[in-house]
């Protein structure tokens, strides 16, 4: 599945007041999908420069606890994104699975969705798609795992945002493959397998994600891990 093209708007410079203008605006349309034709709809995506910390401060207490658009904030650069519809399926799907293979294999996760990560410090702010939290620390400070979907291009860069938050391990779906990235200092490096869950096969989990109602694929991809430590 490819990912999705659509032209992202950036504007320059931003006031407070401009971005909350765009944040209680009407979403973007949506770009023209040919129904003949296997397009899926992309992910709306605005990016606003010169804008302050303060400026994002601002915008993240008028969003509230609304789920969109989702922030993410980087030196000066304010992404809104309004994710799609296929944007969303595999996301949540991604974490149901991989909630199924921890059950499977007594792991202990806790899922903690878009949690918002920021440090005024390092000038940088995200909100995962999906993150987790491994063991059981009941008030963690920054999730071990973020997970994100890469449906439509020319967003901030998450890993450079999330390289100063202490994020763990990042994994990245893009195009029907998931790479997993784990920080090494202040940088992150592709690496084979996960650390934080090294038995999981991510190929095998990703056969799964398609698969709908999710309690199907839940339901197969755990008679699956079965089967496999069986044999």
């Amino acid at each position: 599945m490819p990912v999705a093209s659509a032209s992202v708007s950036v504007c320059s410079p931003v006031s407070g007041r401009d971005a909350a203008v765009l944040l209680f605006a009407e979403p973007m349309a949506q770009p023209a999908v040919d129904l003949r034709s296997p397009q899926l709809p992309a992910d709306d995506i605005i990016l606003l420069r010169n804008v302050t910390w303060e400026d994002y401060q601002r915008v993240l207490a008028m969003r509230g606890d609304r789920s969109v658009p989702r922030l993410t904030y980087l030196e000066g650069v304010l992404q809104f994104m309004s994710p799609s519809r296929p944007h969303e399926s595999i996301k949540s799907m991604i974490g149901c699975l991989v909630e199924a293979w921890c059950l499977e294999h007594e792991v202990d996760i806790t899922p903690y969705g878009s949690w918002t990560h920021e440090s005024e410090k390092s000038d940088r702010a995200a909100e995962p798609d999906e993150c987790y939290v491994l063991g059981d620390d009941a008030e963690p400070e920054r999730c071990d795992l973020a997970i994100e979907v890469i449906w439509t291009s020319g967003g901030i860069d998450k890993l450079e945002v999330y390289r100063k938050l202490d994020v763990r391990e990042v994994w990245i779906w893009k195009a029907r493959r998931i790479d997993v990235f784990a920080l090494r200092g202040d940088a992150y490096v592709p690496i084979e397998r996960s650390e934080l869950l090294p038995e999981i096969d991510l190929e095998q989990l990703l056969a799964f994600v398609d698969i709908k109602p999710m309690t199907q694929a839940v339901t197969k991809y755990r008679a699956a891990l079965r089967a496999a430590r069986q044999g």
